[in-house]
């Protein structure tokens, strides 16, 4: 029973194999599709392929642009910190009489800092938008310390300027300390002598610093 049962199989599968077998000796073929893509559907499929990538190409170049600006800003920020760091480390309390006693004389444009400056005597207007002796100092690429004044060396890449404010409510015992740290470029209209705004890579950081007894 098994043996005959293969052999009709085998006779009802015969005509069909030997069919689907002529069709493909002929070039035809009823189980795989042998037209080709059209002009038409090759130009689409490329048109779609070209806006992709293009659309690719623009998103690499945002993400390296806001990686560069997010790396500038960060720089921008240590710096501005470490200038207030040293503004904050200066003298600003009271003596063993309880008399106000103030530094006016370290000069923290050099490095290091050594007498012959301004410590935190009150700043000059405007010193926050210009390059101003005293309260102003120059950093390259790498960090390194440049000097201070009002012109930038050639390999100046960072501008650090700060401001010594007298709180107004009480002007004998607080001070507003702030720095701004820019990128040595024309700021334009942010850079005024009666103000100053913050442009994107740049840091600028505010702090109050009142007497203490020491």
């Amino acid at each position: 029973m098994a043996l005959a049962r293969f052999r009709w199989i085998g006779n009802e599968a015969s005509p069909r194999t030997a069919e689907w077998l002529r069709q493909r000796g002929n070039g035809e073929s009823s189980l795989l599709g042998d037209r080709g893509f059209s002009l038409i559907e090759v130009l689409a499929a490329t048109t779609i392929l070209t806006v992709a990538l293009a659309a690719l190409a623009q998103l690499f170049a945002i993400s390296a642009k806001s990686n560069s600006s997010a790396k500038a800003t960060t720089f921008a920020s240590v710096l501005a910190q470490q200038k207030m760091e040293q503004l904050r480390g200066l003298t600003w309390g009271f003596d063993t009489l309880g008399l106000p006693l103030t530094d006016t004389t370290t000069d923290i444009t050099i490095v290091p800092e050594m007498a012959g400056g301004h410590g935190l005597s009150p700043s000059p207007a405007g010193t926050l938008g210009q390059n101003t002796d005293g309260y102003c100092d120059f950093i390259d690429k790498n960090g390194a310390w440049l000097g201070g004044g009002q012109t930038p060396p050639a390999s100046t890449a960072y501008i650090r300027r700060w401001s010594v404010e007298p709180l107004p409510t009480n002007p004998n015992n607080t001070v507003v300390l702030q720095v701004l740290v820019t990128r040595w470029r024309n700021r334009g209209s942010a850079d005024t002598a009666v103000g100053v705004n913050r442009l994107p890579d740049e840091a600028r950081i505010v702090s109050v610093k009142t007497r203490k007894a020491t």
